[in-house]
């Protein structure tokens, strides 16, 4: 078989009432970098996840080095040599870099031989560029610094197949570029690597060949040299995408919302939020640029109400609103697109209908008196579902069954229809596809075109530059400056979301 590794052939995959992967070939070569596109739900996790056996496929075969095997848990892929990354890391905070690349490993068995296998992490992490302290504790390191323990730990076990899903969404810019020189490095060491990702510019910059599912089927498999960003648009969803943001000059208002010296604790009473000032305009998209874990959570929900202040003030449209609760904030005509969509922004069990009227059942016409009207409550659904092109069986259908872009279309239509002053977006377009970020894109931008100010809070920097009227970047619960996209480079943005201070701020 050639220089395949990787050879799946036939691959059926079904979940109740979801045929997830249908017939799917897909092949990757010895030391090839090869990406894996396509919407949410086409089933590239799943087809992957077969692979690293965390599934077990319903119908065809795999092969790895020209031979057929049976991989039934990850266990056996291990043994075969795939490995995993997921985008959420299984690392243990509290034990070491040694302790997590070792643990569950079958040698040494009884009598952890520390210094040699700190030896031996070292040797591996120098040969690919994976530079890491074996001796410090999980909790100690930065995220890009965690995505090398765990792609270390992959290697020390053996793996000469590595999948990464969504690689880069927590990333600095200067992080992307030293994981993919490792990648490079591993390729050219006669590794395979599979590259799982919504980004098509990285995966123009980093991948060989292309592979893009649709609804569970192989559509194309191309070379990157070959394609263009708007060619697998276009084969991942079925119709050309609009790459380009138009959004015309901003019109800036009052000052909707003003943050001075805010501070907050985080969930462990640890300082989150230090003395932290800025303010929103009407017109104006404000963006917060930072790695996760810097304060950008503990912002949103000092704002929204949903976490006390601890220091400073929050202004929105002239009246002191600084930890009043949530509902007081509602009243305010303030929109909330929180960052957990299934634990914040929705209630799973109540249906489409219940889950649109959450911050209005209170009012007229939606309640009469105490009881609430039915009628006008189903037809206010069903508008806003059709104008949000929200896909759903019912309304009565629970909103824990829609998929990932499905629920932030209802998200949306809940909190825009609310005709927001201003609007809190919390990584409003994370893990979907282009199709449904474009979507997602252009409603933010039609509020700021109505006059609402939008704080968006994101990772993605192109979002950011592209959205953005403004941009401030957020390090360790600072705020490290605030920028005009059209004048800084991505450089200078990750240089500053990596502790920099910019002393001239727009």
């Amino acid at each position: 078989m050639e220089n395949n590794i990787v050879k799946m052939e036939g691959i059926v995959k079904r979940f109740p009432g979801v045929l997830a992967n249908d017939h799917v070939d897909f092949e990757v070569k010895e030391g090839e970098i090869h990406a894996l596109l396509g919407e949410n739900g086409a089933g590239k996790t799943t087809l992957m996840s077969i692979l690293a056996g965390i599934y077990r496929p319903d119908a065809g075969i795999i092969f790895i080095n020209g031979h057929p095997v049976h991989i039934k848990s990850p266990r056996d892929a291990i043994k075969e040599g795939v490995g995993m990354i997921h985008q959420n890391f299984l690392l243990v905070a509290s034990h070491s870099v040694t302790e997590n690349i070792t643990l569950g490993f079958d040698r040494p068995r009884f009598i952890l031989k520390r210094r040699k296998l700190e030896k031996e992490i070292q040797r591996i992490g120098d040969q690919f560029g994976l530079k890491v302290d074996p001796q410090a504790k999980i909790w100690q390191l930065s995220v890009g610094e965690q995505q090398r323990v765990e792609i270390l730990k992959m290697l020390y076990r053996g793996a000469k197949i590595l999948i990464l899903d969504e690689p880069t969404a927590v990333l600095t810019p200067q992080e992307v570029q030293e994981l993919f020189s490792t990648l490079r490095r591993m390729a050219q060491a006669g590794h395979a690597v599979v590259f799982i990702s919504h980004k098509l510019d990285e995966v123009m910059k980093i991948s060989d060949r292309i592979t893009v599912l649709r609804k569970g089927k192989r559509v194309a498999t191309l070379l990157t040299s070959s394609t263009n960003p708007r060619e697998l648009a276009r084969l991942m969803v079925g119709k050309e995408i609009l790459f380009e943001v138009r959004k015309t000059p901003p019109k800036e208002g009052e000052e909707v919302l003003i943050i001075h010296d805010l501070s907050a604790f985080s969930d462990k009473g640890l300082p989150a939020l230090k003395k932290v000032s800025f303010s929103v305009h009407s017109g104006e998209i404000f963006g917060i640029a930072g790695v996760a874990g810097n304060g950008q959570k503990e912002l949103a929900e000092v704002i929204s109400g949903l976490r006390p202040a601890h220091g400073g003030s929050i202004r929105i449209c002239g009246k002191d609103l600084t930890s009043v609760p949530p509902r007081r904030v509602i009243e305010e005509k303030v929109a909330y697109i929180p960052e957990d969509r299934k634990g914040v922004g929705t209630v799973g069990n109540l249906s489409i209908s219940d889950n649109l009227i959450l911050k209005t059942y209170r009012n007229p016409p939606f309640c009469s008196g105490t009881f609430l009207n039915h009628r006008f409550i189903h037809d206010y659904a069903k508008s806003l579902v059709e104008k949000f092109q929200v896909i759903t069986p019912s309304l009565e259908t629970p909103a824990k069954l829609l998929s990932g872009g499905n629920l932030q279309r209802l998200i949306l239509a809940r909190e825009i229809s609310c005709s927001p002053r201003l609007m809190i977006a919390v990584h409003p377009t994370r893990g979907l596809d282009v199709s449904a970020t474009e979507s997602v894109h252009r409603m933010l931008l039609e509020e700021r075109e109505k006059g609402a100010a939008v704080l968006l809070i994101s990772e993605d920097l192109e979002e950011l530059t592209a959205l953005s009227d403004r941009l401030a970047v957020i390090y360790e619960g600072e705020i490290m400056g605030i920028v005009d996209p059209k004048d800084v480079t991505l450089e200078d943005i990750g240089l500053m979301m990596a502790g920099k201070r910019r002393e001239k701020t727009a």
